[in-house]
């Protein structure tokens, strides 16, 4: 460059790219490209002109923006990601176009309309470090616009970018479909989740309507949305949200629309159900989510004695009425009666809603149940799973310390479980999360999750407790694509902090201890009391060399659990496969002041 020509200015620089643009481009180059042009010119020009900013050039497959604010720069990027997550909803996934984008205030030179130096240079790289359809900024960028755009962003940390010479710190804007983390800007509203539409039909249905008056009959509702959502996942050629996520909307007044947005789902099946003696009567209605038109609506009686067939007649119904196409084979294994004696059914109902309030004197509640239903009826193989699940909760959540006693009871419910039924996901599911986890029969029970899968591929609890089995088995790559399922298949659930946990995790024993540091804040903040998140945070910062940090992080855990000793830890992971795995974890543990 010649001196008389150049210029320098303090600028926002936006930096645009599509994500995987040669993946794209080899399965559709025309189509691609076409499309690409048409968000151009509908969303990204117009966005970039209504907030003041100046397109220096278009790249092929992005883009390079310079703005006079960066206020304008971000919520310009904001907008476009937006308008990019609202405008993929209804495309296939393969052929989805995704921006990310890097935004950076500095010095920049101009020569000819063009702009070039560092402050373009990180830019650039920071969008390389951004998640498909993500926003990231440097800290000079989030200070300049932190209490002033309303945002949330969560902190990166130190970031060591392609090219340049000094660690830089980054933040991540949060959007629509992300996952929360733990560090918000200082205006902070909650930003509505959009999730793209699976490849397949997808359906969410809510917590019914309880109208028999009686705050006792609650878990009668819940009990038949469990088997409702149980018999529709099983068809493989659905995608159906898992109840823990589907109850979050429990209670609340919603917009259907915005349960299209946070659960990503086609349609949404709402439901009343009043109980009145032996009587029993069901309404329900499926709805289009996008529109908000409604494709079907019936109304079911029967007796208490037909509670089961009524379940079955709902089910089919639905099924009938999304996917008309259907073979009716897949749903006829869920037309068995888990049980012959009703007492037994509704005291697994009252357990099943014990279960799931998560808390020490839930659970001991919970499994008291369970055995008042087998007590009923001995051969019950669900009331058998949820109480060998009430034995790993105890032990998985710090409130007992699982010792051979409750290790042997966990073994005999889960041996009488394979007795009654090894075709039922749902109680495979538990006998190998019990086996796998906590007995430490980790191959056997890494079978028995893989077969609950291959009978429902929608058990979102079957895909979360498959990755821990996994990584007990060393193999961190399958526990991480297990875990992301089961953080699709459940965006919402309230045990989702278990999924999180599990990433940081496997990224830990990887040796990508950034990504595991990330992981686990996301866990802490979903729920703060679970040590296990404060654990992963404490090893994480110690093998990455942040002593102090990792000591801080030990302090907190100890808090919650002054119990804990390496020794206790160790003997609780016996089941790992891999020495070194075992071995990283010791170490991190003695660098972070944990007593041996």
């Amino acid at each position: 460059m010649s001196g008389e020509h150049v210029e320098r200015r303090l600028a926002a620089i936006l930096a645009a790219d599509v994500a995987g643009s040669c993946r794209l481009i080899g399965i559709d180059e025309e189509g691609t490209l076409a499309q690409l042009k048409a968000l151009r010119k509908t969303l990204f020009d117009p966005k970039v002109s209504d907030h003041r900013g100046r397109i220096v050039k278009n790249t092929g497959d992005g883009a390079l923006v310079e703005f006079g604010s960066v206020v304008d720069a971000v919520r310009c990027a904001v907008e476009i990601q937006r308008g990019m997550a609202e405008h993929n909803i209804d495309v296939p996934e393969v052929k989805r176009i995704e921006f990310r984008i890097g935004i950076h205030v500095g010095d920049i030179i101009i020569e000819d309309h063009d702009i070039f130096g560092d402050g373009v240079n990180i830019a650039a790289r920071l969008e390389g470090i951004a998640e498909p359809g993500g926003v990231c900024m440097s800290d000079d960028a989030y200070r300049q616009v932190r209490g002033k755009v309303e945002i949330t962003c969560d902190d990166m940390g130190q970031q060591s970018l392609k090219n340049i010479a000094d660690p830089m710190r980054a933040w991540r804007v949060r959007l629509t479909g992300q996952t929360p983390s733990a560090v918000n800007s200082g205006s902070a509203v909650s930003q509505p989740r959009v999730l793209p539409l699976p490849d397949k039909p997808s359906i969410a249905v809510l917590p019914f309507e309880n109208m028999s008056g009686d705050p006792e009959q609650e878990y009668f509702a819940d009990g038949m949305v469990e088997e409702i959502i149980t018999a529709l996942s099983r068809n493989h050629q659905l995608f159906v949200i898992a109840r823990n996520s589907s109850f979050t909307f429990k209670g609340r007044a919603v917009d259907i629309k915005q349960i299209r947005r946070e659960l990503g789902v086609r349609y949404v099946l709402e439901c009343s159900v009043r109980k009145a003696g032996n009587r029993v009567r069901i309404t329900g209605q499926l709805v289009d989510a996008a529109t908000g038109n409604h494709i079907w609506a019936n109304r079911y009686d029967s007796t208490l004695e037909d509670i089961f067939d009524l379940q079955d007649r709902v089910t089919m119904s639905v099924i009938g009425a999304i996917v008309p196409q259907l073979e009716r084979a897949e749903i006829a294994r869920a037309q068995r009666k888990p049980t012959e004696s009703l007492q037994a059914y509704d005291y697994y109902l009252r357990a099943l809603a014990s279960f799931s309030r998560f808390t020490r004197e839930a659970n001991i509640e919970a499994l008291k149940l369970t055995q008042t239903a087998n007590n009923l009826d001995p051969d019950f193989a669900a009331a058998f799973a949820l109480g060998a699940d009430c034995l790993v909760q105890r032990w998985g959540f710090g409130w007992s310390s699982g010792g051979a006693e409750d290790k042997t009871e966990a073994r005999r419910l889960a041996r009488r479980v394979l007795e009654l039924d090894r075709d039922d996901p749902t109680v495979l599911a538990a006998a190998g999360h019990a086996l796998g986890l906590f007995v430490g029969e980790v191959e056997e029970g890494a079978a028995l999750l893989a077969r609950a899968i291959s009978l429902d591929p929608n058990l979102a609890v079957a895909r979360i407790w498959n990755g821990y089995v996994q990584l007990f088995l060393g193999d961190g790559d399958a526990a991480i694509e297990q875990f992301q399922i089961g953080l699709r298949l459940s965006p919402l659930d309230p045990r989702i902090f278990l999924a999180q946990n599990g990433m940081a995790n496997a990224h830990f024993l990887a040796g990508r201890y950034e990504d595991g540091l990330l992981w686990a804040k996301i866990a802490m903040q979903q729920n703060p009391d679970y040590v296990g998140g404060h654990r992963i945070l404490m090893a994480c910062h110690a093998m990455a060399g942040r002593v102090e940090e990792a000591r801080q992080a030990w302090a907190v855990a100890r808090q919650i659990d002054p119990t804990q000793r390496i020794s206790i830890l160790l003997k609780r992971w016996q089941h790992f496969r891999r020495p070194q795995d075992i071995q990283r974890y010791a170490e991190a543990f003695r660098i972070a002041g944990m007593p041996e």
